[in-house]
């Protein structure tokens, strides 16, 4: 949903060598068919149950084909996350903490290209395999997902590979997603309004959701296995991102020396991926969009709109954000996740 890419587009004219996705494109529609399908944000574009979630189906396709020949390795990280909770934040984060000896500050990728480039989604940017530039560099171990975490590939547990997952406030998120939507240029109707959108979330009809659901699942896998997975929170890192950037690098496998702290290496990372930063780049102003994958139906400016942590009180009633508060309360209770704060 994030990246709004449109899996079951037709490819551009210079691509003659048919996918390993598109082989399988009729197998995987067939089997989407027989799932229980549910109104969406759009009204062409229904909701379809998968291992509990609600996926929409051009995604639920690609999920699909991740599912089967995604081949994660030991030294994959998979940047994990719902939907609009800080995704082009941290793929940013872990690509310039993975990358920073192999670039100087002029020659850095994310100077030119948006962070969904660099770092790929498996149950998108996979289905174009090989065309995807950040695919074809065998020495790219950044992935992403917004896959929940019983929909994984078997491979990403067989693996061993680590995840990094991070969370942010339901209403936050809520109003990040509608307020994207509306952003879309696709022949699926107009949005509903704010009211529909925001009752389908709480009652767990949004792409990839139930949102509360997606992150519970992954709370639990990160208690189970703390050394494989890094949970972090957005408001938080927000708020102070320096220790947090630290503890992602030491976790990534790419902690910072002594003589780079001393050299302000961290705060460059910090500052050249931060939201004000990026959001000015030509490549992410306007109506620029990437041309490595067929039919982008949001512009790269899409993903940068406010970037702040409680703009969420610009849209919803008191009695809204109770709602969802409750929902929350009541969901993550017992868990140990409302007192987790990084």
């Amino acid at each position: 949903m994030e990246s709004g890419m449109n899996l079951a587009s037709n490819h551009d004219e210079t691509k003659t060598e048919s996918t390993e996705f598109d082989k399988n494109q009729k197998r995987y529609q067939d089997l989407i068919a027989t799932f229980p399908h549910a109104k969406g944000w759009f009204p062409k574009a229904p909701l379809i149950e998968y291992g509990g979630h609600w996926i929409i189906q051009p995604l639920l396709a690609g999920c699909l084909h991740a599912q089967e020949f995604f081949q994660a390795r030991p030294i994959d990280i998979l940047v994990c996350s719902y939907p609009k909770t800080g995704s082009t934040w941290l793929k940013a984060l872990t690509f310039a903490i993975a990358n920073r000896s192999r670039f100087d500050d002029s020659s850095n990728p994310l100077l030119k290209c948006n962070p969904h480039e660099l770092v790929p989604f498996i149950e998108i940017e996979f289905a174009f395999f090989p065309q995807v530039n950040a695919l074809k560099d065998k020495g790219n171990t950044l992935f992403s997902t917004h896959m929940p975490h019983g929909s994984l590939p078997d491979s990403v547990a067989n693996s061993g590979c680590k995840m990094v997952y991070i969370r942010r406030d339901p209403k936050d998120t809520f109003i990040s997603m509608w307020t994207f939507f509306q952003k879309k240029k696709s022949d699926r109707g107009p949005l509903h309004s704010l009211e529909e959108c925001f009752d389908m979330f709480c009652r767990g009809f949004s792409g990839y959701g139930p949102y509360l659901d997606h992150v519970l699942m992954y709370w639990k896998a990160y208690q189970e296995n703390p050394d494989h997975i890094l949970f972090l929170k957005y408001e938080t890192m927000r708020a102070d991102p320096l220790p947090y950037v630290k503890r992602l690098a030491q976790f990534m496998g790419y902690g910072f020396t002594a003589e780079e702290e001393k050299k302000g290496v961290v705060e460059k990372v910090v500052n050249v991926c931060s939201f004000e930063t990026l959001k000015n780049l030509e490549v992410n102003e306007g109506e620029k969009i990437r041309d490595d994958i067929p039919r982008v139906v949001y512009p790269n400016s899409a993903y940068f709109r406010k970037g702040k942590v409680g703009d969420w009180q610009n849209y919803l009633t008191q009695e809204m954000a109770a709602r969802i508060d409750g929902l929350m309360q009541e969901k993550f209770k017992c868990s140990g996740l409302l007192e987790h704060d990084i």
